[in-house]
């Protein structure tokens, strides 16, 4: 047999050929890593997912916000009756609040703004007044109205607030209502010696939103010469001229403080405006026990009016 040498020389190139070929082709191929990223496209895919997870996450977080004024010390008078008198929630129910169905309707939380709202309407009202209230009284012994101060011992209270709707009157004008008092009280040995039924003495301190503006009213003698037991006499004293804020608040948020001192008084509006008592008729009153008052107490007996005031804070000091 002939061999013929250019033959086998030509196919032994065309193998080594082939060979250079496929081994250039493995250099070109990727290297697989169990280890490796996901693909781009499903990373993306991911991501999305993810962001949209926490958008939900978002949505279902809750944005309200919680009154925290401190009601421990605070009784609330309500516009309604039960058996003749006027409905009060005292500590502990009061702290409750929320839960009680009494107080609902009346003092109950908007977790928008964090304020509590106190609504009133002109229904049931005090023995010594004609006008309903949703109010806060100062108890500064839980559950107690003998414990109070005179204005020796002093006290302070401060708030913020809003008036966001009152209702109007025939001629179209605002009602108006009280947001804020200190009130007078006889010590049960003054009662007795005075030979009166109850502990009840005037308010030496209203404080109105009227027609947006606040005013504020004290009590002064009738005769600045009464002394003794005649001072604790409500018939020995009326309504000051009052004072009226320049400033406007309207619908908006305010801030009040009252500082009761020995033989003082003052009132700030906003921290900037005040008007200070310290005549002869604030020293006398030195003789009355007081306590602080504070919400919603519409000055009007008229059908279908009403009022909501906001607290958004409130504080008392002593």
């Amino acid at each position: 047999m002939k061999f013929n040498i250019n033959k086998w020389n030509g196919n032994l190139y065309c193998l080594l050929l082939v060979v250079l070929m496929l081994a250039c082709q493995n250099d070109d191929a990727p290297i697989v890593d169990d280890e490796q990223s996901a693909p781009q496209d499903e990373v993306l895919a991911d991501d999305t997912d993810s962001t949209q997870v926490d958008q939900e996450n978002d949505e279902d977080t809750d944005h309200s916000i919680v009154p925290t004024i401190d009601l421990s010390h605070w009784k609330v008078t309500l516009p309604i009756a039960e058996n003749g008198k006027t409905i009060e929630v005292e500590p502990p129910e009061i702290l409750d609040y929320t839960n009680n169905e009494m107080l609902k309707e009346f003092m109950y939380e908007d977790t928008e703004d964090g304020s509590l709202v106190f609504y009133t309407y002109p229904d049931a009202s005090t023995a010594n007044s004609s006008y309903s209230r949703t109010e806060l009284r100062e108890q500064m012994v839980a559950g107690s109205n003998s414990t109070n101060w005179t204005f020796s011992e002093g006290g302070r209270m401060k708030g913020t607030l809003s008036v966001p709707f009152i209702s109007k009157d025939s001629n179209n004008e605002f009602h108006r209502t009280i947001v804020m008092q200190i009130h007078g009280r006889l010590t049960n040995e003054q009662r007795d010696r005075i030979g009166e039924n109850d502990n009840n003495a005037p308010p030496i301190l209203k404080i109105y939103w009227q027609k947006g503006n606040i005013r504020v009213l004290t009590k002064e003698l009738k005769d600045s010469s009464t002394s003794g037991d005649s001072i604790l006499s409500a018939d020995a004293w009326d309504n000051d001229e009052g004072h009226t804020f320049s400033q406007r608040v309207d619908s908006d948020k305010f801030t009040l403080e009252i500082i009761a001192s020995d033989r003082r008084l003052e009132v700030i509006l906003n921290e900037e405006e005040s008007v200070v008592y310290d005549d002869i008729h604030i020293q006398k009153w030195g003789a009355f026990e007081n306590y602080f008052k504070a919400g919603n107490y519409l000055q009007t007996t008229d059908v279908g009016s009403s009022a909501i005031v906001k607290y958004y804070n409130l504080e008392v000091t002593h």
